[in-house]
Formats: structure tokens, C-alpha cells, sequence
């Protein structure tokens, strides 16, 4: 999840990411439950560009947590850059804290750091919230003064929707914007659209299983700034989650 322009960056915690850091860490002495996901994706995209180059990724992902609303999770990819050869892997840890307002209205604040254990240069941090109403239509607002491992600031936010024909087949759609620093690159907008069907399991017990189909779009500045990773794409994803 990186621009191929990057450069070496300063790696700067805010003081809301470090209290965030220390709250979620409090959820330690409270009952948590965990969970996990494995995904074979045809093409890693991830804001509008590839980051498998447009070809197939394994991605497994563990998540733990808390009653009172804390969770921590560790997410990871195969990855492939022209300009990054030596970067194979991308590891993304979360912490944050998620809850609801009301029955219709719910919550998630959380800090990411987006880890490139070949590619150190690589390495960013971002914060986010999202708000969601009745689990089907979703706010995304992400910040980093170093976005993109670029050493400048930049603003993320999505707004999306999905719509369940039945409890077996939805589609999702959603639109993001990056703002991103003049010095740096023009800011750009991607869109996506996706028909997910939940598949039934092997066996009784087993995992959930979803095949998911997505197309996606960006604009010219997206592809000015990732040449031959942004534009018109598609992905067909099958997910295992346990």
C-alpha cells in the first residue's frame, strides 16, 4: 500500500495515536475473542492501484478482540513493485477501539502501520475512523503526515454502500479521494464496484467462504502517480474466514 515514487521518510507518532496505542492496550485484562481470514486475490488493489503488479496474491490475516470494544489485528500480503524488486511482503498492524451510538450507528478509530520487511523505506503510518449506519452505508477518513511513505501529509476518505439481494449475494460500491501534498504528487479519486456471494461450507462447522468480483476505476492523476498500477482493473477474490 505505497506510491512507487516513495522516499526514505521520518516515522512520527501523534500524541492521539500513542493514547490510542495505550488504551487498546488496556484490553488485555478484558475476555477476547479472535478470529481469521486467508484470501487467494487475482490482483491485490488496494485505493485504486495494483500492488501485485496484476498478479495473483495470497493475503492471511489474525485478529483478537476485547468486550469493551479494543482489537489489535496483524494482516499480510505478497506484493510486487517494478520499482521495489526486493519488496516480496507487506505486514499491516492495527490497534483501535469500535462501538455504536445506537443500534443503527457504529464506530471503529484506529492506527494502521503499513510494514515492508524488505523495504524499510517503505514503512508509513496512517490513523482512521469510520462511521457506518446500519451496516450499510460506511464513512472512511484516514490521516498521515507521512502518507504513502512520502515524508508529506495526506487526507484519505471513501464513502460506500452495499446492498444485500439475499442472505447469499450483495453488492458493494464505494468512491475514495486522496488529497495529497502538492510537493509531492496531485491528489487523486478511484471508485470500485462489487457483486460478493457467500459460498456454503465444505463441511458443517467449517469456514465462511465469500467470492467476491470487483472492478475498478481511477482517474488520470491516479495514473500519473502509479504508472501502470492505477486505471481499470478487475479482481475476482476467493476469502476463508474462521
Amino acid at each position: 500500500m505505497r506510491s512507487p515514487l516513495s522516499c526514505a521518510a521520518r516515522r512520527r507518532l501523534s500524541r492521539g495515536a500513542l493514547a490510542l496505542f495505550l488504551v487498546a492496550g488496556s484490553a488485555a485484562a478484558d475476555a477476547a475473542s479472535v478470529s481469521g481470514n486467508a484470501t487467494l486475490t487475482s490482483d491485490y488493489v488496494w485505493r485504486g492501484s495494483t500492488q501485485s503488479d496484476g498478479d495473483p496474491a495470497v493475503q492471511a490475516g489474525l485478529a483478537l478482540a476485547a468486550d469493551n470494544g479494543a482489537y489489535a489485528s496483524l494482516w499480510a500480503s505478497s506484493i510486487k513493485f517494478d520499482s521495489t524488486p526486493h519488496a516480496s511482503t507487506e505486514v499491516d498492524g492495527v490497534i483501535g477501539w469500535r462501538g455504536q451510538w445506537t443500534p443503527d450507528w457504529a464506530w471503529d478509530a484506529n492506527l494502521t502501520r503499513y510494514q515492508y520487511p524488505s523495504a524499510a523505506a517503505l514503512n508509513w503510518t496512517e490513523l482512521g475512523a469510520t462511521v457506518t449506519w446500519k451496516q450499510r452505508v460506511w464513512a472512511q477518513l484516514g490521516w498521515s503526515d507521512d502518507a504513502l511513505a512520502s515524508d508529506s501529509t495526506g487526507t484519505y476518505a471513501q464513502l460506500g454502500a452495499r446492498y444485500p439481494f439475499n442472505e447469499r449475494f450483495r453488492v458493494e460500491a464505494a468512491v475514495g479521494h486522496y488529497w495529497l501534498a502538492r510537493s509531492y504528487a496531485d491528489s487523486y479519486t478511484h471508485g470500485l464496484v462489487s457483486a460478493v456471494f457467500t459460498l456454503p461450507s465444505i463441511r458443517q462447522g467449517g469456514p465462511g467462504l465469500e467470492l467476491r468480483l470487483t472492478a475498478h476505476d481511477t482517474d488520470r492523476a491516479a495514473e500519473r502517480l502509479f504508472p501502470d498500477m492505477a486505471g481499470t482493473r478487475v479482481e475476482a477474490a476467493l476469502q476463508a474466514t474462521f
